[in-house]
């Protein structure tokens, strides 16, 4: 095989420049020997992702003087099957996924999470709609509905108890899984699907489109980190926890959170694994599908 030669500063710079990228960018799964693995949740666009995660995975790799890795997931599942494999370090999970992956290890050990725009570690999921639609959630029946991915906390699960409170069965209508929250949105802003089920802090950055929430769940526990114990030492992930419980976002860390993803940037508070039993009480037993149903 041909291969070019370059002059050899050109060579230089290429290779520091790429020692530079490499440590937060790469989406191997298997990370550079002493490095932390992380993956994020697809919710968003890989881009999105990376923007949001990268100033903080600096300051931690700062923090620890230990390299982060970003490990990229096609799904939910994908990352609690590599989690559980050992593939991954670190893990920021929702509610449900969590739920998931502990009731096959118990080596999932939750680190913290991260404070909403309130300043609780809270959240809530909604069913939303176009701004001009008339669809009554009640008897809900032969709708299209636009749902983000199996194991997302906001997705089958939210959709189906908002639904239920209201006297209708998701069951009785169709759904497909469209993977991202960003993606349901702007299905339900363009009239393919009748309604979505979303974060509610991601479906009211699209009111501006028209969207809006016709039910929000109650509070629930707020997207965090977890950390594999299989796989990283006790003082790794004490260090890690304290890194991001000692942050004051109202103080002298304001323009560094600044600089974070929406999601992560208000701080964070130490999380157990007692704090998802509500979750668990409203996943009861039901089985959520892993194929969409439609018409």
């Amino acid at each position: 095989m041909f291969l070019p030669r370059f002059p050899a500063p050109l060579l230089i710079l290429a290779l520091l420049t790429w020692q530079l990228i490499l440590p937060v960018a790469t989406t191997a799964a298997a990370a550079p020997d002493g490095a932390i693995r992380f993956a994020p949740l697809p919710m968003e666009s890989r881009e999105t992702v990376v923007k949001q995660f990268r100033p903080m995975l600096l300051h931690l790799q700062n923090t620890l003087g230990t390299n982060i890795d970003f490990v990229f997931a096609d799904d939910y599942g994908d990352i609690i099957d590599r989690f559980v494999a050992d593939k991954i370090d670190l893990a920021y999970l929702g509610p449900l996924p969590y739920v998931e992956l502990r009731s096959r290890t118990d080596k999932a050990e939750p680190l913290v999470h991260f404070n909403e725009p309130s300043g609780k570690p809270m959240y809530t999921c909604a069913i939303v709609a176009f701004a001009d639609s008339t669809v009554k959630l009640s008897q809900l029946t032969g709708r299209k509905i636009a749902l983000t991915q199996p194991l997302s906390t906001c997705g089958y699960l939210a959709v189906n108890g908002l639904l239920q409170e209201r006297g209708s069965w998701i069951e009785d209508n169709y759904y497909t899984y469209l993977e991202k929250h960003d993606a349901v949105a702007l299905a339900v802003v363009r009239g393919a699907y009748d309604i979505g089920g979303l974060k509610t802090a991601i479906g009211k950055k699209y009111a501006h489109l028209g969207l809006k929430v016709l039910a929000e769940t109650a509070p629930i526990p707020s997207f965090g980190l977890v950390a594999n114990r299989a796989t990283l030492p006790a003082s790794t992930i004490q260090a890690l926890q304290k890194a991001l419980t000692g942050l004051h976002p109202a103080g002298a860390d304001h323009e560094l959170l600044a600089q974070w993803g929406e999601n992560i940037r208000y701080g964070a508070v130490v999380a157990g694994d007692s704090d998802y039993d509500v979750v668990r009480r409203f996943r009861g037993d039901i089985i959520i599908p892993n194929a969409s149903k439609e018409e």
